[in-house]
C-alpha cells in the first residue's frame, strides 16, 4: 500500500534535527563554561590538617590578590572544609639540638667539645613563629649563632684543666646568658649541657702523667701507714713481754719455789711409776734452793 506524507520535502524532520542540535550545542558549551569551575571548586575547597604535637598556621589563598592570615588551630585538628585553606605545621615539641665548638682557654689551648640545648617554641605562638621567626627554621635563623656566642663567652674566661672540671658551672653560666637573649621571645628552654671537654693530646698526656704519680705516692703513703701500724703492735708486744718478765721476776721468790719443790716430790711419791731422786736439803728439811745470780 502507498504511504502518503503531510511533509513531502521534509521540512518538518530538518526543523527537529535542528532544534536538537541546538540543544546539545548549548549544554556542551554550557559544559565547556562550567568545566573550569568544577575543577576549581574540586581543587580548592580544602580541610587542612594539623597533626598532634604540632600547632597549625592557617593561610586563605587568593586566586587575585595575596595569601592572608586565617587562623591557627592545635593539632591533631582540623579546620573543616574551606575555600582555599592550606596550613603550615609547626613542631612545638621538645627538641634536642647539638653544636660543636673549638674554643681557645685563658693559657690559650684548644678546648674541643660539644654543647647540648633542649628547647620549643611557646605553646600558642605559631603566627608570631611563622611570620617573626622563620617558620619551622627558627632554630638555625633566631637560636643558634645566641646559643653558640653565649657558650663561647662562658667557656674562654676558663684556663684548660679549669674548664674540664666546670662543665655544670660553664652549663649554668650559658644558660643564664641566653636566657637573657630570648626574655620576650616565644621560646622555652628545658636544659642546657656542656659536654666532655677534650684537651689537647700533650696536655692530657701530662695530666695522665701526673694523676699516675699521685696514685703512686699515694700507694706509698698507705704502705708507710701500714709499716708504722706494724711497728707499734711490735712495740707494745715487746712491753707486754717486759712486763710479763717484771711480774714473773717479782713472783717466784724462793719460799715459792720451795713450796713448788714439796709439791712435785709428794706428786712423784704418790705417782704409780715414779723415779726416786735423792737432792740436798737445808736444816729444815727442805730441797735446798739457790738463785744464782
Amino acid at each position: 500500500m502507498p504511504i502518503y506524507s503531510d511533509d513531502p520535502s521534509g521540512h518538518l524532520q530538518k526543523a527537529k534535527a535542528a532544534a536538537s542540535l541546538k540543544k546539545i550545542g548549548v549544554v556542551v558549551v554550557v559544559l565547556i563554561l562550567a568545566f573550569p569551575a568544577l575543577i576549581a571548586a574540586a581543587y580548592g575547597f580544602k580541610n587542612p590538617y594539623t597533626p598532634a604535637g604540632n600547632e597549625g598556621y592557617i593561610k586563605r589563598g587568593a586566586i587575585v590578590g595575596k595569601v592572608s592570615y586565617y587562623g591557627s588551630q592545635v593539632g591533631p585538628n582540623s579546620t573543616g572544609l574551606g575555600w582555599l585553606l592550606y596550613a603550615e605545621n609547626i613542631d612545638f615539641r621538645w627538641k634536642t639540638y647539638n653544636e660543636g665548638f673549638m674554643v681557645m682557654s685563658a693559657d690559650n689551648l684548644e678546648l674541643r667539645f660539644n654543647a647540648h640545648i633542649v628547647m620549643r617554641p611557646k605553646p600558642g605562638t605559631v603566627r608570631e613563629i611563622v611570620e617573626v621567626y622563620g617558620s619551622e627554621q627558627y632554630y638555625a635563623r633566631t637560636i643558634a649563632e645566641p646559643f653558640r656566642n653565649a657558650v663561647y663567652e662562658a667557656v674562654a674566661g676558663y684556663k684548660a684543666l679549669e674548664a674540664k672540671d666546670k662543665r655544670e658551672v660553664i652549663a649554668e653560666t650559658v644558660r643564664q646568658k641566653f636566657g637573657l637573649y630570648i626574655k620576650n621571645k616565644p621560646f622555652q628552654v628545658s636544659s642546657i649541657v656542656i659536654g666532655t671537654i677534650n684537651l689537647p693530646a700533650q696536655v692530657a698526656q701530662s695530666q695522665e702523667k701526673k694523676i699516675s704519680k699521685q696514685t703512686e705516692l699515694e700507694q706509698k703513703s698507705f704502705e708507710i701507714d701500714i709499716e708504722k701500724k706494724k711497728k707499734e703492735i711490735r712495740i707494745i708486744e715487746a712491753e707486754g713481754i717486759s712486763e710479763a718478765q717484771k711480774i714473773i721476776n717479782i713472783t717466784l721468790t724462793p719460799q715459792y719455789l720451795q713450796h713448788e719443790a714439796i709439791q712435785a716430790q709428794t706428786d712423784m711419791a704418790t705417782s704409780p711409776s715414779h723415779t726416786t731422786v735423792y737432792i740436798p736439803v737445808g736444816t729444815n728439811g727442805l730441797p735446798l734452793v739457790k738463785i744464782i745470780p
